[in-house]
């Protein structure tokens, strides 16, 4: 979180900084299959942010003696481009937040994706963040799980994230980057919506236990507008590729 010297006003009038309410996302479109020469792919525009996520695999692991027998092991690379945002201008190389998110994105889906079914191979998600606005991780966990589904990798299911948190005494849903970098409390959630399993929740701040009941459940709400997207981008993408091949 930023120095709260120079904070903004947050919330206007009843309202947010950008105009929104405060249970209310960010307009979100989710594109399936973008990347030709990946085993799927997915393109998501959440608010300003862009993010593209590819997956490569199942394949041969390596090097070799990384493989197991019994299942598939996950790599996940996370990555921010150096003209995503102004912090990032001129970084080379992942810094250790990009590492952070990595590690916990490989943990999500590592508790969805069938591993027994791909013994001795691996599966590699990538996560390029092109333009940056607060909740990249959310965001890219929502794409990687519409590129993982893109390319066929089983999975228990379509795995979305989004954030919630606390800006004054308000209990607020999808931060962007300036709502993130000045608010009390900020809490990235991973939801498996069949059973609404929570497969990751980190929090920057602090939450009462009415406050973070009341955050979850905005997430979950909000998760079924999420998923529903996510479905709608993988079901154009197979219309698109049936109707290459002259299928209705």
């Amino acid at each position: 979180m930023a120095s709260l010297a120079n904070k903004p006003d947050l919330i206007v009038n009843g309202k947010r900084i950008d105009g929104r309410d405060f249970d209310e996302l960010r307009p979100i479109k989710i594109e399936a299959g973008m990347l030709k020469n990946a085993d799927g792919s997915a393109y998501v525009e959440w608010g300003n942010n862009k993010i593209l996520a590819g997956v490569y695999g199942p394949k041969e692991v390596f090097p070799r003696h990384m493989a197991d027998p019994a299942k598939a092991i996950i790599k996940c690379r996370y990555t921010m481009a150096p003209f995503s945002s102004l912090a990032e201008h001129g970084r080379t190389g992942p810094n250790r937040r990009a590492i952070e998110i990595s590690k916990v994105t490989k943990e999500v889906f590592e508790n969805v994706v069938m591993l027994n079914e791909f013994p001795n191979s691996e599966i590699d998600i990538f996560i390029e963040v092109l333009q940056g606005d607060g909740g990249t991780r959310a965001a890219g966990i929502t794409a990687a799980s519409v590129a993982l589904a893109n390319a066929g990798i089983y999975m228990r299911d379509l795995v979305y994230a989004v954030s919630a948190g606390r800006i004054e005494d308000k209990i607020v849903l999808d931060f962007n980057m300036i709502e993130d970098n000045y608010s009390e409390a900020d809490m990235p959630i991973a939801v498996a919506p069949r059973n609404n399993e929570i497969l990751l929740l980190q929090m920057d701040g602090g939450l009462t236990r009415e406050q973070l009941k009341q955050a979850i459940g905005m997430v979950l709400e909000a998760g079924k507008k999420i998923s529903a997207m996510q479905k709608e981008a993988l079901n154009e993408n197979y219309r698109k590729v049936a109707e290459q091949y002259g299928q209705k």
